[in-house]
């Protein structure tokens, strides 16, 4: 393996990029957790709308499960180079409830339809309070691109 030179991005880069790689993406890890059980994580595809991120999952599943109990979640792009991490609730929608865009969209994305499925499934929906954004050491310092809901840079 080789070592990249890590070149330190301001944080509107930051924020660009994250933007772009939650428009491209396919992938997002969940990190739940239970009060009895403790953590739970899973993988998930994503479609991101421009405010929040929406997922779904069978609705008796732990990660539903978790959710209901517990709405804050943790959210991270695959990729342990260039990191983005999200935090924020999840909000649950069953599927005949989820607005009828965001369900659109997320079956043109992915060319599934939870909707249909015989079995129920929950969408759940995450506005991010808090994203993290690094490459490397050198952006460890600066690495919150968006607080409180509010993008940074």
């Amino acid at each position: 393996m080789r070592a990249t030179e890590i070149i330190r991005r301001t944080t509107a880069e930051r924020r660009r990029d994250s933007l772009e790689r939650l428009g491209s993406e396919r992938d997002m890890w969940v990190s739940t957790a239970h009060p009895d059980h403790g953590p739970h994580q899973l993988p998930l595809w994503f479609l991101w709308d421009g405010q929040a991120v929406w997922m779904c999952t069978g609705a008796n599943s732990a990660t539903a499960r978790n959710v209901r109990k517990e709405p804050r979640v943790r959210l991270a792009l695959p990729d342990a180079f260039d990191v983005v991490l999200l935090q924020g609730e999840a909000k649950c929608y069953p599927a005949r409830e989820v607005p009828k865009d965001s369900a659109d969209a997320f079956a043109d994305k992915f060319g599934w339809d939870p909707r249909t499925e015989e079995t129920p499934f929950l969408y759940l929906r995450v506005a991010p309070r808090t994203v993290r954004a690094w490459r490397g050491v050198p952006e460890l310092r600066g690495r919150v691109v968006m607080r409180d809901g509010v993008w940074l840079g």
